[in-house]
């Protein structure tokens, strides 16, 4: 079958944007995986399906799927080309656009400068909500937060904050991100086994109370350029330990984020352009 797409990219996070309300779109793990795929598909960190939902009060269903075609719960650069996509295509022309995922609905708006804005909801904290199994780990308390040790390898440790935007993630303070080991450390911990659903895993270098950058290793994709939910994380991770304020910038390596939060959701503004549109043969 024939299948048209849109290309979109938010801060260097690319996806595959189907729209499923105007077509039914039903594709296998192995066909999200294909479009996925960068030498073989069309390419990109995750696959987006915009279809409509029977939702009282919600506008629309959007579902994810990673590169490896594994369903997952939340995106927050995603969901900032998901409004993008919606406007353009003149499926919404109303604002806010408030949207079905599998972690709960998210009410998205554009910005005055032209930039997304994503109500991301409260982050989680208790081990059973991220998922989180602590069991055999050794734990500090820094400021309001509570570090987490795994041990590495090479005889090394990471100390990390556990928590859910969502989806779950470990943040870990380094002093520099250019040098950190994301590849290894970040599918290390990934996998563990404290982390039943697998995480995205965090990597955060702290330049000011305002300022940070940031580079993740996302489940089921590897280090992306900019992940949404991941720079969430990462600031209340930073805002727990007493290390930030509660607006923050953040540098990933594909472009800046804006995160607030103040002790209830996190908003998350970023920008969302499209690059292409084209059709594949499935």
């Amino acid at each position: 079958m024939k299948l048209r797409f849109t290309k979109m990219q938010g801060a260097g996070n690319d996806f595959v944007v189907i729209d499923g309300v105007s077509q039914p779109v039903d594709l296998s793990t192995a066909q999200w995986k294909h479009l996925a795929d960068r030498h073989f598909g069309v390419g990109a960190d995750q696959c987006l399906l915009v279809e409509r939902t029977d939702r009282s009060g919600v506008d629309f269903r959007y579902r994810i799927f990673n590169a490896d075609g594994g369903e997952v719960e939340h995106c927050g650069n995603g969901a900032r080309c998901f409004l993008r996509f919606v406007r353009d295509k003149g499926l919404a022309t109303h604002e806010p656009v408030r949207v079905e995922t599998l972690c709960g609905v998210l009410s998205l708006s554009f910005a005055p400068d032209g930039r997304v804005a994503v109500d991301m909801g409260a982050p989680r904290f208790e081990p059973a909500r991220v998922p989180f199994d602590p069991a055999g780990l050794e734990s500090r308390r820094e400021g309001d937060d509570v570090l987490w040790r795994h041990p590495l390898p090479d005889g090394g440790e990471l100390w990390f904050s556990a928590l859910s935007m969502g989806n779950p993630h470990a943040v870990c303070l380094v002093e520099d991100a250019d040098t950190a080991d994301v590849t290894g450390a970040g599918a290390l911990l990934e996998r563990s086994a404290c982390f039943p659903q697998r995480a995205n895993i965090g990597f955060m270098e702290v330049l000011g109370r305002d300022e940070i950058r940031l580079r993740v290793w996302e489940r089921g994709v590897g280090e992306t350029l900019a992940c949404g939910t991941g720079a969430c994380a990462a600031v209340v991770a930073g805002i727990r330990r007493g290390l930030l304020d509660p607006g923050v910038e953040v540098h990933t390596r594909g472009g800046k984020l804006r995160i607030h939060w103040a002790g209830a959701s996190v908003t998350l503004t970023g920008p969302a352009e499209t690059v292409f549109e084209g059709e594949i043969e499935l």
